[in-house]
């Protein structure tokens, strides 16, 4: 693994995404200044996608120029589904990943960026490039990366067969997606501790979906398994509204916390600043 340290991505984008009624600019750019202020390692604050697939991040560019970045040691994350969504991205100097979602499911990347695995691969390859060039980091999210409900072949060997594909290309950070909410405890201490002995160099997150009553399983085996970044959102809320069941969530940033302090495992976090941002969110997600 690159670090030994914890590090926790809180996601309002994921959380938000869904939402069905339009939260205000200056609702959403406020809590992601709470959050700014906890001590994360990074936010996933918004996207760069077409209006019409996710509206509710319409004005992730307006939430951008309301952000505090001053203060803070955590970094921005944005999420990009195709070359033009980068180059949008990118153009932002606030922020220092694009993450783009690439799914080992043929029929679920179609759903997510309109585009099957291959030509996504090219797009990464294309992406990948443009970070180069714009002082950025393309983190990339191996979708469906523990089954899928489309029928789509998945395996061990899928996994690790684009796993390396990615890396060739010189992607250095990869978050394994459980984006349905479908992995077991016993799947994730399988293929996350694989990736990491085969690729070492590389580092590796967990991007995990969970109904409210199965997260703690899966938190402790991926823990056990030697993850270290972790993608969480306070409550639990949103999920992949390409692939939505409204009861599975995301893992709830409290519940990461809680476990994580039960291990004595320090995470830094300001805990009186998520404190505020978690009373905060009720003005958001209401």
């Amino acid at each position: 693994m690159a670090t030994a340290a914890i590090k926790i991505t809180e996601c309002p984008r994921d959380a938000m995404q869904g939402m069905h009624q339009f939260i205000p600019t200056e609702i959403k750019a406020a809590y992601i200044n709470l959050l700014l202020q906890v001590g994360f390692d990074t936010i996933d604050f918004g996207s760069f996608v077409s209006a019409k697939a996710i509206p509710q991040l319409q004005d992730t560019a307006a939430v951008l120029q309301m952000l505090d970045m001053g203060n803070t040691q955590s970094k921005l994350l944005a999420i990009i589904a195709n070359y033009r969504g980068a180059e949008d991205a990118a153009k932002h100097k606030e922020i220092t990943y694009l993450g783009f979602p690439f799914s080992i499911s043929e029929t679920f990347q179609k759903r997510n960026t309109n585009a099957g695995i291959d030509e996504s691969f090219d797009t990464v390859k294309r992406i990948n490039a443009l970070c180069g060039q714009s002082d950025k980091q393309l983190l990339v999210y191996l979708s469906m990366g523990f089954g899928n409900p489309y029928g789509d072949d998945w395996n061990v060997d899928i996994i690790q067969h684009w796993t390396e594909k990615l890396i060739a290309e010189g992607i250095k950070t990869i978050a394994l997606a459980d984006t349905i909410g479908i992995a077991t405890p016993n799947q994730i201490s399988e293929i996350y501790p694989m990736l990491c002995r085969e690729y070492p160099e590389t580092e590796f997150g967990i991007h995990l979906h969970a109904t409210p009553d199965a997260w703690q399983d899966k938190i402790a085996a991926a823990y056990q398994s030697g993850c270290k970044r972790f993608d969480t959102a306070i409550k639990g809320y949103g999920g992949c509204p390409m692939a939505t069941d409204e009861l599975t969530g995301n893992i709830a940033t409290e519940n990461l916390i809680g476990y994580l302090e039960s291990q004595n495992e320090l995470t830094g976090l300001n805990l009186a600043k998520f404190q505020q941002a978690m009373a905060y969110s009720g003005k958001v997600f209401s």
